[in-house]
This record gives structure tokens, C-alpha cells and sequence, in this order.
């Protein structure tokens, strides 16, 4: 790499990371947790339950970026971009939580420090994901061996971390991998790297599960940028097998893309924001269930603008047909000072009710951040205003998506806030959110072909007496409570994947893909 290059490079992450808010102090010292619980209501919805798990402290991480996944065994994970026990590192966290709020931090990064490199990796910003071998994988933004770039790595359920790539950066691969990874019907994974590449402004690529990496593509391939740059979300795989995402940065406006590309490394840009319409695209897209079209948030731009938001634009939620026909359902900040919020940096997740749930990073009744729900007809509920305890205990600045537990809850962290008192403004927490949805199963994974095997994750699953692939009975296991295995069966259709327990029965939250 040229020391050019090295320079535009170091200019470009720290212009991303500034601009993103994806870096945070680290803590040092460890204080007593605090478990709040708030029960709200407001006019137009029945009462919601908030409630604070967890407040870190900095020994057990700090500043938790990410999302979490709920795992087979009932419990959820997720990362801390910083913290952990590594004192005097960037370092982060790995941890799992149970949903009463019960936290083990599973592994601290830096362990390894080299001419001031983590070279097993530093400050992951993502969520994890949990492969149908039961391993959880994910990447951290810095640290590895290779001048600092990032990594791919995969954790054991026993606490055993390995490091599977070490980016090298311009021109050879990608750098700074700031999205969550995702495991697509072939078995391999498929991330994006939001600086370098061939061209220096990003990658999408593979990795196998034998840790071969393959880049399919190198965003600002095109004079202009106009097949986007600085991809900053993971990406989510379509009905179709192609997989979707989106470009912060680039496109025909310069506000970033939405594209698809298949398996094969080939891109479409499927459309390029204008600012009015949305401006910035920073997190994943969704797959809706009902009418397979996507749903997805930017991080600016909209009809509104407002001081307070980092891009002036407030950002907005919006729908994409997988053909490119975009549709912008909501502008955030219209209400009197962004009491609605702004910047929905997190993105969404689709409820078992059919509505959307997400975070926004601002705004709110204390300007700190609400959680909101917004239906597919673009009528949207705030649900909580984050920062509403005294020295916002309750957490602050959501930067994650939400997740739905498959006993009907919602989880979540917050960046800041928290009753730790090792970082300025708090080192963050974990919540939950119940809104009174009920109880469901989920497929891991979401789609496989006659005779695969299926894990099944619910809730109080012991004493099941059947299993179904849309109507179709299949043979199974009840492993645990939270747990069953299962197999395609010959002649099942794609659909819902039903679950008789002694409780009821229970239906999957997504449809299940039967694929050749």
C-alpha cells in the first residue's frame, strides 16, 4: 500500500468513525449493576414494560455498539466495541445475557498485543451471528496482523476464539468491517468491509468456513461512485438467493445506494438516494414477510431538518421493492423538537405482529433517543424515550437494532448511559421491551433443502408432541426447553413451521424457505 493511499485511508476511517459515532473511551473500573424497570404508556398504545438488564462497568466492556442474537440455548450475545479486561486496550467484549438479566463476558479482545496492535482483533461493532454449526461469527472493526485492518473470527460455545482473516487493506482486500456477517443457503458467510479493496472504498466479500476469503466486489468500481462506497451494513439474503444491502456513501447523488448482489459477486444498484427521499444508509435491510418487499432506515436526509441531527436531514424510514422501486414512509423529526427522534442509526426489525420495530439515536422527549414502532402503512408510535431515569440510568444513544425473543420481548443496548460510572456519559446497557406480543419459534436456519437438519429456538418447548413444515409433519427432537432438532420432511412446501407444545401452538415468526 502506498504511503498515499495509507494516508486517504487513515483520512477516510477516521472521517467514517467520526462521522458514525463508532468509537467510544474506554473504562477501567467496576461498579455495581442496576436493574430498572419502568412500565409507560401513551395515548395511542397499550402499555409497554422497559426494562434495564444490565449497566456495564468497563471491566465487563463498554460502549455496546451492536445488536444481540438469541442463541439455541435461550440465552442472548452480543459485543462491546471497548472495555473488557484487557486494561489500557481498545480491546471490547464478547458476552452472553439471559433475558433475566444474569451477564458473562465470554471473551476480551486485545489479548494479544503486538507494536500496539490487537493482533486477535479490537473493537467489535456488530452483531454476532449464530451458523448452523452452533459456533457464533462475527468481525471486529481494528486489530489482526495486518496493519490494523480489521478481522473475521469465530467463537466456540466454549469460550475458544479464532481469528479466520486478518484484512490486509488497499489494494489486496477490504478494511474496517463495521457490518454483521451473514450465512447464506450455501453455508458461507458474506460481509462487507467499508474502506479499501481495489479501489479503496470498500468491499463485499466470502469466507468459507475453512477461512477462505473471496472479495466480490469493490464498491466505486465506476468513475463517480455511482455503484456506491463506504458500505457500512450488513446484508440480508433475499427470497430470491441474491443478497441485499446498502452503500452509505456514493450512488448517483453522492447519498448513498441500495443494490443487490448475487452469490457470484455480480451488483445491481437498485437505487440511489437524493437526499429527499433519505440520505446515508448505516444499517441493514429487512425482508418483510407479508409482501417480500424491504424495508430499511437512513441515517439523514428526509423532508425534515433539524440542528440537532448530525446531517442537518433527520433521516427516515423506507420501503424498496426488490426490483428498486423505493417509497419513503417516514421523515423523522416532525414533531416540534424531534420528540419522534432522529437518526435511526439501528435499522429495523419486523415484529410477529407485522409491524417494525428499531431505535433512534437522537432526539426523543429528552433528546437522547427513543425506541419507536412503525407500521407497513407508515403510522408511527414511540414506544420510549431513552434517558427518562435520572443521570439516564435507564441508558441512552441506541445504536442498535432491536431483536424479538421468541417469548415475545424485545431486546436491545444502549452506547451510553447506564449506572456505570467508568465512562463520562455512562458505559451503556442491555434492556428489554415488552410490548405484550406473544410467544413463537424461529428456524436456524431460514431455509434449507429435503433431509437438512433444522434447529428450532422457542420458548418452554419441553413436552412438544409435533412439528410441522407448512402443514407437512416432520420427525423430531426436543433437546432442551429452548431447543429442538428437526429434518426437512419429503414433500414440505415453504411456509410456517408450527410447534404443538403443551402450552399451544406455536408458529415461526418468519417463513420457512424450502430450497432445491
Amino acid at each position: 500500500m502506498t504511503s498515499k493511499a495509507q494516508d486517504q485511508s487513515c483520512r477516510e476511517r477516521s472521517n467514517f468513525t467520526s462521522q458514525m459515532g463508532l468509537r467510544a473511551a474506554s473504562a477501567m473500573l467496576a461498579l455495581a449493576a442496576a436493574l430498572v424497570t419502568v412500565a409507560i404508556a401513551t395515548p395511542s398504545a397499550q402499555a409497554q414494560t422497559f426494562t434495564t438488564l444490565h449497566s456495564f462497568e468497563g471491566a465487563d466492556g463498554a460502549s455496546p455498539y451492536a445488536g444481540l442474537v438469541q442463541a439455541v440455548n435461550g440465552s442472548l450475545y452480543g459485543t462491546t466495541g471497548s472495555g473488557g479486561a484487557n486494561s489500557g486496550t481498545p480491546g471490547g467484549t464478547i458476552f452472553k445475557i439471559t433475558p433475566n438479566g444474569t451477564l458473562m463476558t465470554l471473551y476480551s479482545f486485545c489479548a494479544v498485543l503486538e507494536n500496539n496492535v490487537c493482533t486477535d482483533g479490537s473493537n467489535p461493532l456488530v452483531a454476532l451471528v449464530q451458523a448452523t454449526n452452533g459456533n457464533f461469527y462475527g468481525t471486529t472493526e481494528t486489530g489482526g496482523v495486518q496493519a490494523d485492518n480489521g478481522t473475521v473470527f469465530e467463537i466456540t460455545a466454549a469460550d475458544a476464539l479464532t481469528t479466520l482473516h486478518s484484512f490486509a487493506g488497499y489494494p489486496t482486500d477490504g478494511a474496517v468491517p463495521v457490518a454483521p456477517l451473514v450465512q447464506a443457503t450455501d453455508g458461507n458467510f458474506y460481509g462487507t468491509a467499508s474502506f479499501s479493496g481495489a479501489s479503496g472504498y470498500g468491499t463485499v466479500f466470502k469466507i468459507t468456513p475453512n477461512e477462505t476469503l473471496t472479495t466480490l466486489y469493490n464498491f466505486c468500481s465506476q468513475s463517480g461512485c455511482p455503484d456506491g462506497s463506504i458500505p457500512s451494513a450488513g446484508l440480508v439474503q433475499g427470497h430470491d438467493g441474491d443478497l441485499y444491502g446498502t452503500a452509505s456513501f456514493g450512488g448517483a447523488n453522492g447519498y448513498g445506494t441500495v443494490f443487490k448482489i448475487t452469490l457470484t459477486g455480480t451488483l445491481t444498484t437498485l437505487h440511489s438516494f437524493d437526499l429527499t427521499d433519505g440520505a446515508y444508509p448505516a444499517s441493514a435491510l429487512v425482508q418483510a414477510t407479508a409482501n417480500g418487499d424491504f424495508y430499511g432506515t437512513t441515517d439523514g436526509g428526509g423532508a425534515n431538518q433539524d440542528s440537532s441531527c448530525e446531517y442537518t436531514y433527520c433521516g427516515t424510514v423506507f420501503t424498496i421493492t426488490p426490483n428498486g422501486t423505493l417509497t419513503t414512509l417516514y421523515n423523522f423529526c416532525s414533531q416540534s423538537g424531534c420528540t419522534d427522534g432522529d437518526e435511526p442509526f439501528g435499522g429495523l426489525v419486523e415484529g410477529t405482529d407485522g409491524n417494525f420495530y428499531g431505535t433512534a439515536l437522537g432526539g426523543g422527549a429528552n433528546g437522547e433517543g427513543t425506541a419507536f414502532r412503525i407500521t407497513p402503512s407508515s403510522a408511527l408510535t414511540t414506544l420510549y424515550n431513552f434517558c427518562s431515569q435520572s443521570g439516564c440510568s435507564d441508558g441512552s444513544q441506541s445504536r442498535a437494532p432491536l431483536v424479538q425473543d421468541t417469548d415475545g420481548t424485545f431486546y436491545g443496548t444502549t452506547s451510553q448511559g447506564g449506572s456505570g460510572q467508568a465512562c463520562p456519559s455512562g458505559c451503556g446497557t442491555v434492556f428489554s421491551l415488552s410490548v405484550n406480543l406473544g410467544p413463537f419459534v424461529e428456524t436456524k436456519p431460514t431455509s434449507r433443502g429435503v433431509g437438512a437438519t433444522v434447529r428450532i429456538l422457542g420458548t418452554d418447548l419441553t413436552g412438544a408432541t409435533s412439528v410441522s413444515f407448512n402443514g407437512t409433519p416432520a420427525v423430531f427432537t426436543v433437546v432442551s426447553s429452548s431447543e429442538i432438532t428437526t429434518t426437512v420432511p419429503a414433500n414440505a412446501t415453504s411456509g410456517k413451521v408450527q410447534v404443538q407444545t403443551p402450552g399451544g401452538m406455536l408458529s415461526s415468526n418468519l417463513l420457512f424457505r424450502v430450497v432445491p
